[in-house]
């Protein structure tokens, strides 16, 4: 989702009217739902077909900081990687680094099964300590949406390219064991009302599409003043 024109699709390309857009993302985020969450009357504690295990959020910066982004992605979403691979590191090494910023990420894998496939690869790579290694490998990587780049395959050429135990990482991903982690990031951005990604909530304030530097710069230095009462 790309604030700049809410008129392109998926893969940048213009031409979609912006209400059929709006739909397919949300006949996307129901098929994904449906994927992650199973049946519609599963209960909030439960977990996917097959259990689950309970991951931390994926984090970067000190737990307590003033101003704490909480970013919603998916990793097939060329809007999210331009942001990773161009504004995050800028605005680690200025505001994480300094203590101010704390960075969380959540799982809103709307695009499609292969980004539901990165979304649990990462949550492996997390459970080995590589979260955000891995992370950038994704976003390095990426090809058209379910084109094919988050393929079993390159999954398993990136873990070990991210030096992961791949024997470890295989077993954990056809296990499921991190599905419940995914769905329930999904569903809290349903209940917050993300409709694309990538979506910013910082200090609870939202910004959404891949804005420039500077637009992340401002909402974080006010958030901060704010948060010392100025």
């Amino acid at each position: 989702m790309n604030a700049k024109d809410p008129a392109k699709n998926a893969d940048g390309k213009a031409g979609w009217p912006l209400l059929a857009a709006l739909l397919g993302a949300a006949l996307l985020a129901g098929a994904m739902a449906l994927y992650l969450l199973g049946p519609a009357d599963r209960g909030a504690g439960e977990s996917p077909p097959g259990g689950g295990e309970r991951l931390p959020a994926p984090s970067l910066g000190r737990e307590d900081a003033p101003v704490v982004m909480v970013e919603y992605a998916d990793f097939q979403c060329p809007y999210c990687g331009e942001y990773a691979r161009e504004v995050q590191p800028k605005l680690v090494e200025k505001y994480v680094e300094s203590g101010t910023l704390r960075i969380e990420w959540r799982d809103f894998p709307y695009l499609g099964q292969e980004s539901v496939n990165a979304a649990l690869a990462a949550r492996a790579a997390q459970a080995q300590g590589r979260f955000w290694e891995y992370h950038d490998l994704l976003y390095e990587n990426q090809k058209p949406v379910n084109s094919g780049g988050f393929s079993d395959a390159n999954l398993i050429k990136f873990a070990k390219k991210a030096g992961l135990d791949v024997e470890r990482f295989e077993e954990d991903l056809k296990s499921g064991r991190y599905e419940a982690a995914v769905a329930r990031d999904f569903r809290e951005g349903q209940r917050r009302g993300v409709a694309g990604t990538p979506t910013f909530v910082i200090n609870g304030k939202v910004v959404v599409g891949a804005q420039p530097q500077e637009v992340f710069e401002k909402a974080i230095e006010k958030a901060e003043r704010e948060a010392q009462g100025g």
